[in-house]
């Protein structure tokens, strides 16, 4: 443990380090997220915030590949070389998106470019844990890994509206994983619970954590689409990185329900995204309108136009993360009946909490909607209530 809290705090550290000459790079190359009718900020404010994720996850693992306990699961195979190479790709991408604002096809191709990049270095889907399911054809596997990636990129590339929001949402998903990983393998090699996974996602926890003090409502920088992209690669490349290490003859009969964690796991992490991102694509092509075309009904748009404050709203969202990503993991270590009774209280919970934090239900509270000082407009400034709020410097989405 004490291992990968040091590529933890490795990540967070630099990564925290970083964002301020980060910010200062921004303001050199123009790169800001300027102010526009759909935005909540006031005032143009500096992205770039993924040039210094990627530094912090590079540091992390350089430090990590060092320490002999990790010394195999680095360099036995190029698979953590590949998923940083990945991320350096998407991250380039992001720069020049955030720089220069890409079109969609463009950002997509690049995408692809980087998933297959990972692919053709050996992070790959082969096997499923259920039914004993394997893919049989190269082709596919490397069809279905692109897939995977492009869409958990582009998740976390829509939820990240609102300040913190993606980089405070992925490290609660992030330590869900985590601790499932770690106990895995614990339990699966007691002698050696070395594992790639574990190191990648400690070290993407600790990047997000790093990040969010200069991320957090009000934001002094923005990820961007640098920072979005990056986050979704990795959670994307550390969940193909646990899945395809197991093998389904040889899972056991008492041991089903957990072998379906893997599976589980990253949609539970990722569930708001993938809901956010279904629900978009759906309602805009019902309207005829391309699957990036804006609007104000994302999630989080919701919540502010409700009347809860920006923070709230994010806080909110933090919530329900917990909730889903922490249940999945329950199922590796607790009985399903044990954690369906645990996820409902939990579920009541989280609706009771979001329903009485509604401004006009809180008892002698005045309304507390989002744009009003404080509340998520840097500066106190006053923005529309209920505007989209694509802080992160992202093309319309």
């Amino acid at each position: 443990m004490r291992v990968y809290l040091l590529v933890m705090l490795t990540a967070a550290a630099v990564t925290f380090l970083l964002t301020p000459i980060v910010r200062r790079l921004a303001h050199v190359t123009r790169a800001f997220t300027p102010v526009r009718a759909r935005d909540v900020h006031t005032v143009p404010t500096a992205r770039l915030g993924g040039v210094a994720m990627l530094g912090g996850l590079a540091a992390a693992l350089i430090v990590g590949s060092q320490v002999p306990f990790l010394h195999a699961v680095f360099w036995d195979t190029s698979t953590a070389w590949a998923i940083l190479g990945g991320a350096t790709l998407v991250c380039l991408l992001g720069v020049a998106d955030d720089i220069w604002d890409l079109d969609w096809m463009t950002k997509l191709v690049g995408q692809v470019l980087a998933a297959g990049l990972m692919a053709w270095q050996g992070v790959q889907l082969i096997t499923f844990p259920v039914f004993g399911l394997t893919i049989g054809s190269s082709r596919l596997s490397l069809f279905a890994t692109i897939l995977v990636v492009v869409v958990c990129i582009n998740a976390v590339n829509f939820v990240d509206g609102l300040d913190g929001l993606a980089a405070g949402m992925i490290a609660i998903g992030g330590g869900a994983f985590f601790f499932y990983t770690y106990l895995l393998t614990r339990e699966a090699q007691p002698g050696n619970y070395a594992n790639l996974a574990t190191a990648v996602i400690a070290a993407l926890v600790g990047v997000c954590l790093g990040f969010l003090p200069h991320n957090f409502n009000p934001a002094r920088i923005f990820m961007g689409d640098s920072g979005s992209m990056l986050l979704g690669l990795v959670v994307a490349a550390a969940a193909i990185v646990v899945t395809g290490q197991i093998d389904p003859a040889a899972v056991s009969t008492g041991q089903v329900l957990p072998a379906y964690v893997p599976i589980l796991l990253p949609v539970a992490v990722l569930l708001l995204p993938l809901l956010d991102m279904t629900l978009a694509v759906l309602r805009r092509v019902r309207a005829g309108h391309s699957p990036f075309h804006p609007d104000r009904m994302h999630l989080h748009h919701r919540l502010l136009a409700l009347g809860h404050s920006h923070r709230r709203a994010v806080l909110i969202m933090y919530l329900w993360t917990t909730v889903f990503a922490f249940s999945a993991v329950a199922l590796a270590v607790f009985s399903p009946l044990q954690v369906a009774v645990g996820a409902a209280v939990a579920i009541v919970a989280a609706a009771v909490v979001t329903y009485n934090q509604l401004p006009g239900l809180r008892h002698g509270a005045a309304p507390d909607v989002a744009g009003v000082p404080g509340a998520g407009a840097p500066g106190g400034a006053v923005a529309p209530a209920g505007a989209a709020a694509d802080v992160d410097g992202a093309p319309p989405r």
